[in-house]
């Protein structure tokens, strides 16, 4: 700690100037990856390919911006929902992503924020974001050396429930498509998979997979082919494609099996290109910052507010405004309206004439500059100002977890010493979950149980946010749920210990995810034994019998 006072005491600001604590422990971090495979070459592979994939101390951040940015999330969600604005986006969009249907919403939405002291802006929608499974290795490998932030490390709790609501995602992804039976198969799909960055995290998606119950493979699309009204690896049908690929519009030769199974529904692809229309085109920016064009699509007041304050203006760069952007380019950044992972894209006080007349000619937009973060760092040449943004994982506008990119230059590429995936510290841990809703002794946590079975784990704060009418839940729209809320005597460390109290309920969701409680006659809304069991490994991290206690 370099001082452990303003470490104690001091804004979020300032710890991440003066706290040069080393949250990560690489001996965890290795037994962690190598868990995952049963074997040391996940660890090795990651030293040896990606050496700056994970930074070794945390980003700071206060509760307010962290919940602002699960808002946002919410408000482009009730956005994409009206029919005017999907007409109006989808008709200017490629053929397929009017084409292909199914349902399926998309998952692994990143909304990359830049945080600037109290202002937040939203930089891009990616609509494949990688790097969740990382962040909840990284998370199992975190230290503290203080009681202060010892209070914000994650829990190995919130951890297992992150995991399992991506897993959970996936089966919905699959229900959404319309299909009854249970989820089998999935293919993890990138070109050349072995060769790309984040191929580590392919490994731990299928382990993660597999785990719950799921045949997964990781494959490069040249070796799926539709045959038989199915998607077929050799003599494996596939149900469900996690796309990894970044040819959107899958316009590729290389993509073709993708684009067929996409367009004859013979799989769930997800995501998928009608989502990149709707969201992740940075042409979207420009109008969820135009206060005429979200008023002309009847966006609620509330939402619009929201979006206006934390979307930075941005424009959609022509030939007829030119002179003026290129007069004010000093406090705009420049960036493909396709790209991906900062390619091509270019702040304006860097800007050669040359390159204005390639921006001139491509498709780009204009946004107006936020700062990123900064994050000062101990190393052996002293100390170094880096870089950080924030980027919120989100499913059906629900923010599952929130991890910072800590980088130097112009774009977050990870190949800096010092740079790399970090976790956020704040009094909130990755997945939402209020840090001390309890009295220092007793927490009380929330599952959700629906009618398959499945538990799903209710951030406290977003379960106070829903029963105070403060937050929508649209992944529940138009269902009845059961409730149970366990109160938890917490041990000297804080972590769950023995459950004191059981409340069991029912909740009702309406269309929009409005949520109301209902009584329970008698003991309807009590668990399976088999869903107790799983409500006690989210709980407590561990395996245990299914009448356990």
């Amino acid at each position: 700690m370099h001082n452990t006072s303003n470490c104690e005491l001091t804004s979020f600001e300032r710890l991440n100037r003066d706290c040069f604590c080393l949250s990560l422990d690489p001996a965890a971090l290795a037994a962690a990856l190598d868990a995952e495979l049963g074997s040391p070459s996940l660890s090795q592979l990651v030293r040896d390919r990606c050496p700056y994939l994970f930074a070794a101390q945390p980003v700071f951040v206060a509760r307010p911006p962290l919940e602002r940015m699960a808002r946002v999330v919410q408000a482009i969600e009730a956005v994409v929902a009206l029919p005017a604005y999907r007409e109006q986006v989808l008709a200017d969009a490629p053929a397929i992503a009017r084409d292909g249907t199914g349902g399926s919403q998309g998952v692994f939405f990143g909304y990359d924020f830049h945080l600037d002291q109290d202002r937040l802006g939203l930089i891009e929608i990616n609509t494949n974001a990688g790097g969740a499974m990382l962040n909840a290795v990284l998370a199992r490998a975190q230290r503290s050396c203080c009681q202060a932030v010892h209070a914000m490390v994650p829990g190995r709790a919130g951890v297992t429930t992150f995991e399992q609501r991506l897993v959970d995602m996936f089966r919905r992804e699959w229900r959404l498509a319309g299909h009854s039976r249970p989820l089998v198969s999935i293919a993890i799909v990138d070109e050349a998979p072995q060769q790309q960055y984040l191929y580590p995290e392919f490994l731990l998606f299928r382990q993660l997979f597999e785990r719950h119950g799921l045949q997964a493979i990781i494959v490069d699309p040249s070796e799926l082919a539709c045959r038989h009204g199915r998607l077929w690896h050799g003599e494996l049908a596939i149900d469900v494609v996690y796309n990894r690929v970044t040819d959107f519009y899958l316009d590729l030769p290389a993509n073709a099996v993708l684009r067929q199974a996409w367009l004859e529904q013979v799989a769930v692809l997800t995501p998928h290109p009608t989502a990149h229309a709707l969201y992740a085109d940075k042409r979207r920016l420009a109008l969820f910052s135009d206060d005429g064009a979200l008023r002309e699509l009847g966006v609620a007041d509330d939402d619009r507010k929201v979006l206006l304050a934390n979307v930075p203006r941005t424009e959609v760069v022509d030939e007829a405004h030119g002179d003026r952007l290129w007069a004010a380019r000093r406090s705009l950044f420049f960036k493909p309206a396709a790209g991906f992972g900062s390619r091509a894209a270019y702040r304006g006080d860097k800007l050669t004439r040359r390159v204005w007349q390639e921006i001139m000619t491509g498709a780009y937009v204009a946004q107006a500059l936020v700062p990123p973060g900064e994050r000062v760092i101990a190393n052996t040449e002293g100390l170094q100002s880096m870089k950080f943004d924030l980027r919120a994982y989100a499913y059906a506008g629900d923010v599952q977890w929130v991890a910072a990119r800590v980088y130097q230059g112009q774009t977050t590429n990870f190949r800096q010493p010092g740079s790399g995936f970090a976790p956020v510290y704040t009094t909130v841990d990755g997945s939402g979950r209020g840090m001390c809703d309890s009295d220092g002794e007793h927490a009380s946590y929330v599952f959700l149980l629906d009618e398959a079975g499945e538990v799903h784990a209710l951030p406290h704060v977003l379960y106070v946010a829903l029963a105070r009418g403060q937050a929508l839940a649209p992944i529940f729209a138009d269902q009845t749920l059961r409730l149970a809320d366990w109160y938890v005597r917490l041990r000297a460390d804080g972590v769950p210990g023995a459950v004191v109290n059981e409340t069991y309920g029912f909740v009702r969701f309406d269309r929009e995810g409005r949520f109301k409680l209902e009584a329970a006659p008698g003991d309807a809304a009590w668990p399976t034994p088999e869903e107790r069991r799983r409500m006690q490994e989210l709980l407590f991290s561990i395996d245990l019998e299914p009448n356990g206690a």
